[in-house]
């Protein structure tokens, strides 16, 4: 069975909080492409993703849309339950099949008004967050398609175990917001060049150092801030 430990926030809890926490995680299955909440809708659960990723898009009224962070086993999905809103404006999609231990609004909201550990890791945990947007809009701003790709390739392997990733071209060009010509281009480059392998929906890294000197800046600034911000990882069973 998989273990919460290897969400790295519930791994950085003291025992006593796991003791006190893990009874109320359920693992839930999470399909791909499956839909953890929409824009505006109120939230009634915390997820910790162990083996999947979720992508959180925001959607404009004439159905385009775009990534603005991606959600491993480095964080949680739904941040709003504990930051006060309870809803917010973005769509929580899965981008590559897993899964997850949910917990409820309520127990989220008992576990902050301890004011205890989880606290404070979900506090700095929202703080990496914001970075990862704030870098998202910026490159997809400044920086060219191609380091966009690369960029993205790398936060999401980041977040799995793999150097594999299951995903379509038309997917990752939603993810963020271009053409899906565009996305056969620059992945067709990386091929090209011996960093990537791309098959039937299948993408394998296999040059990652050189895959992370085709990026840019924005890469090692998410990296880099998520490091000094969460704990790092104890070993499982510890």
């Amino acid at each position: 069975m998989t273990s919460p430990e290897k969400n790295r926030l519930l791994n950085a809890l003291p025992p006593a909080d796991r003791a006190r926490i893990y009874p109320h995680l359920k693992l839930i299955s999470l399909p791909f492409e499956s839909v953890l909440y929409e824009a505006g809708d109120t939230q009634r659960y915390i997820y910790f993703p162990v083996d999947s990723i979720v992508s959180l898009l925001y959607v404009l009224k004439n159905g385009a849309s775009a990534e603005i962070a991606v959600v491993g086993n480095d964080g949680a999905i739904g941040i709003a339950l504990f930051m006060g809103g309870v809803t917010t404006t973005n769509r929580a999609i899965v981008q590559s099949a897993g899964s997850a231990y949910r917990l409820t609004r309520t127990h989220i909201e008992q576990e902050f008004a301890r004011h205890g550990e989880m606290l404070h890791i979900l506090l700095r945990y929202t703080q990496a967050l914001i970075t990862q947007m704030t870098q998202t809009a910026v490159c997809n701003r400044h920086h060219s398609l191609d380091q966009q790709l690369c960029r993205w390739l790398l936060l999401s392997l980041d977040r799995l175990d793999t150097n594999q990733l299951v995903m379509t071209q038309e997917l990752i060009a939603n993810m963020l917001g271009v053409r899906r010509e565009g996305i056969t281009e620059a992945a067709g480059k990386l091929q090209k060049a011996g960093v990537i392998e791309y098959r039937r929906g299948r993408i394998t890294v296999l040059d990652r150092p050189r895959l992370e000197s085709m990026t840019c800046e924005c890469y090692e600034a998410v990296r880099s801030e998520t490091e000094r911000l969460l704990p790092t990882p104890r070993p499982l069973g510890q």
